[in-house]
């Protein structure tokens, strides 16, 4: 476990948190929420030795292994699967522990026919999942996960999911996406206002917690200003009578040593709406067999047709390399191809904008947030101009700093910024989430459903498609196929081929096998069938102490009961209340295990069904 006492840090004398005292216990897996800025990434790197703080000790037991994602690459193995085994235990036994690599590589979206190529023939994208794969095989105590997700695509997301359900160790995640943390996750842990709490549940609970505490804060604030209010009435309208000097000088003292309660700073949060540019008609934009790949030899794109209707909110969803950001940027012009410029139809009055992955590189780093909106749109005044960066949490001098000192959520957010200052009608947008925190993720979500114009988006974050998406386009099952429904409907009625993270299809061929050989399969049965005992033990130990209590604590209430039929002739003797009042808590005790025994037992057979579900897919 995990250890943390005391621990301050502070930026150019301004406190990032102080007097911090947790501790991750065994077992527990932690989200770390917070707005960006407020040091959720520092005190990872605290944990981590990479930051020193200026108060405070951290401390873990001896051999007690800590595992961070690291964003530096630097691969000195030839080959993608010697990355990954790199730092795996070694089997004392002379078996080949290669398959647990092999299994987590191909679960992250690797193909088995990548495993002997070279690390730098990946994109930066999938040199982050080898060093997240090269995380997860070597099983630390501790892992540490900071925006994990930001480049996985949904199967490859659903399968880190169910890894990180299984993890035996403990675990502290930080991700924008909190439906993926709240699918993982026993506790949180929250950054606000320079204090860090954790408690016990999902983000929802937090959250909850914190707007009672804030909303009990603002409430105790004003009942004490009413309060002083009188007292100071008090002391102006008697402070001259004599008679009255004794409880005048009382209430002085009494206001003078009353420490007044502050009112809470207001902490901004994006709050926005994007401009609209009225359509009148149905049909933003028809694609017509558009066919197309960067090769002749890889066509990434075949044959797809569709229409957008008029405020329609199309997701475009599946595995990464197989399109979805090329059919985005064909649709806004960022590839320009001769052999589709008549395929992709826009309507007379179709005004877009764009949100794209790689436009966070084409910012100006020499330009300040306030010259970038400018540029979008040179005809508005400084005024609104500044309004904009204020809106996107920029506001007075903020508004200057340069592009270069901004991080990467900071960036993402001169983007948004970039689409309001000019009105349109249909929004593309390539992965709007990623480096957002989660409050901004629920104002763009907010903003997205309130637009009155069509969008269509390429995401991995299932919150924002299950909230939002009203049709799909679908890259699964080496083909593209539209789905007239939402992404609910579309994970009830067809799911994801690829969900057991076992089988992938291979680009080269047109057959699709099993990725594992028996022995490795009998392996990683034998594994989870391990967990299943060690996940499931503590649970039934658990459940079968709470129904000894039960069963304890009843037959202490039968016997009140029978005590108290004794002595029912004589209602004056002092027994019977002792009695009664014993047995009414002992029933609201046997209430409580009751309900911890029902939580338990709800806990077990969702974890047997899922275990199950995992062995039937290996089979």
């Amino acid at each position: 476990m995990l250890k943390i006492e005391g621990l301050e840090k502070s930026y150019s004398s301004e406190p990032l948190f102080e007097n911090v005292n947790l501790s991750v216990d065994y077992g527990q897996r932690v989200g770390l929420v917070g707005r960006n800025g407020h040091g959720k990434s520092t005190l990872l790197k605290i944990i981590t030795e990479q930051e020193h703080a200026d108060h405070g000790n951290i401390s873990y037991p001896k051999d007690y292994k800590l595992g961070f994602l690291e964003q530096h690459l630097d691969f000195k193995e030839k080959t993608i699967l010697g990355v990954a085994c790199s730092q795996m235990h070694k089997s004392e036994d002379g078996i080949d522990m290669s398959y647990k690599a092999k299994t987590i590589l191909l679960g992250l979206g690797f193909l088995e026919s990548q495993f002997e190529e070279a690390p730098s023939t990946l994109s930066g994208g999938y040199q982050i999942r080898l060093n997240l794969a090269k995380l997860l095989v070597s099983e630390p105590n501790l892992l540490l996960l900071d925006e994990p997700t930001n480049y996985l695509d949904i199967l490859s997301v659903r399968w880190l999911i169910r890894f990180l359900n299984q993890w035996q160790g403990e675990l502290i995640l930080i991700t924008h996406d909190r439906t993926f943390m709240d699918s993982v996750i026993t506790h949180t842990i929250g950054i606000h206002r320079g204090k860090v709490r954790k408690v016990e549940g999902q983000t929802q609970k937090y959250y909850d917690l914190l707007a009672t505490e804030e909303e009990l804060s603002e409430k105790t604030r004003e009942n004490q200003l009413k309060k002083r209010k009188e007292t100071e009435q008090f002391v102006n309208r008697f402070r001259a009578q004599a008679s009255k000097a004794k409880a005048v000088q009382s209430r002085i003292k009494a206001l003078e040593k009353e420490e007044v309660i502050e009112k809470l700073e207001d902490i901004r949060s994006l709050d926005f709406k994007f401009p609209y540019e009225l359509f009148r008609g149905d049909w933003p934009f028809h694609v017509k067999n558009l066919s197309f790949g960067y090769t002749k030899e890889t066509q990434l794109i075949k044959d797809l047709s569709f229409s957008i209707k008029n405020g329609d909110r199309i997701a475009i969803i599946g595995k990464n390399g197989k399109g979805k950001t090329t059919l985005l940027n064909l649709i806004a012009k960022e590839i320009a191809a001769k052999e589709t410029r008549d395929q992709i139809e826009f309507a007379d009055k179709t005004i877009f904008s764009f949100f794209g992955q790689t436009n966070i590189d084409r910012l100006n780093p020499e330009s300040s947030i306030e010259e970038e909106i400018t540029e979008e749109n040179p005809s508005l005044n400084r005024s609104i101009v500044r309004s904009i960066c204020g809106s996107m949490l920029f506001s007075g001098s903020l508004a200057e700093k340069k592009i270069k000192v901004l991080s990467g959520g900071e960036r993402a957010r001169v983007l948004l910024g970039k689409l309001l200052v000019r009105k349109a009608n249909l929004l593309l947008l390539d992965e709007p989430t990623n480096h957002l925190d989660m409050e901004s993720c629920r104002a763009l979500t907010k903003a997205i459903k309130k637009y009155e114009g069509s969008i269509i988006f390429v995401s991995h974050d299932e919150g924002l498609l299950k909230k939002v998406a009203t049709r799909l386009v679908v890259f699964d099952r080496g083909k593209i196929t539209l789905f007239d429904g939402g992404y609910k409907d579309f994970l009830k009625k067809v799911g994801w081929q690829e969900e057991d993270g076992m089988e992938v299809k291979d680009s080269s061929s047109k057959k699709s096998s099993s990725s594992l050989s028996k022995i490795e399969r009998k392996k990683i049965r034998s594994e989870v069938n391990q967990r299943r005992k060690t996940e499931l033990r503590p649970l039934a130990r658990e459940m079968s102490k709470l129904e000894e209590q039960i069963i304890s604590f009843e037959e202490e209430v039968n016997s009140h009961t029978d005590k108290m039929l004794e002595i029912a002739n004589d209602p004056s003797n002092p027994i019977i209340a002792e009695l009664s009042k014993a047995i009414g808590q002992k029933q609201r005790d046997i209430e409580s295990l009751f309900a911890k025994l029902e939580e338990a037992s709800e806990k077990h057979n969702k974890l047997e069904e899922e275990f199950k579900e995992k062995l039937e897919l290996i089979s």
